[in-house]
């Protein structure tokens, strides 16, 4: 049977969140594959949350390089230290933005984007790469999507490079 991740509208962000971590894990259990379990990610993150964009950076080479998302056409490679992708990757860590047009550097892969989150994949030392979700809204992001969005990347990194 296929997994539904459509939430209830009356319940609030925090709340969708915390049926959604649970969910997610017994969708990606025992599934090892990359590729496979960032895909199904991002469906269900789209699916739960109706984000405008949701997908991964994957680090190869010293850039960030497009892997699986949901959402409209998007910049194919970001050098480490651009834009905000490029800069959660250099810092290492997660940035909310609510207004892209007022960050230095944002790379404009879509005119339509207003607010965003990234969400380095950090796995021990090293920066596997980013999650990042976008929003035709401003001010779309705050503390509780930071919160739950590591959770998420934190799962997906157990799961998928655990020893």
């Amino acid at each position: 049977m296929e997994p539904s991740f459509i939430q209830s509208p009356t319940l609030g962000k925090a709340e969708r969140y915390r049926a959604f971590l649970p969910q997610l894990a017994a969708l990606l259990e025992g599934e090892t594959d990359l590729i496979a379990c960032l895909a199904n990610t991002c469906a269900a993150l789209r699916e739960a949350f109706g984000f405008f964009w949701a997908g991964f950076y994957l680090v190869k080479n010293d850039e960030l390089v497009l892997g699986p998302f949901q959402g409209s056409v998007a910049c194919y490679r970001i050098k480490k230290g651009r834009g905000v992708c490029g800069t959660a990757w250099a810092e290492r860590r997660t940035l909310v933005v609510p207004d892209v047009d007022q960050f230095p550097g944002h790379i404009a892969c879509s005119s339509l984007s207003r607010s965003e989150i990234v969400v380095p994949m950090i796995v021990g030392n090293e920066v596997k790469g980013v999650l990042d979700i976008d929003s035709d809204c401003l001010n779309a992001f705050d503390e509780t999507d930071r919160e739950a969005l590591e959770k998420i990347v934190t799962l997906l990194m157990q799961t998928l490079y655990q020893k």
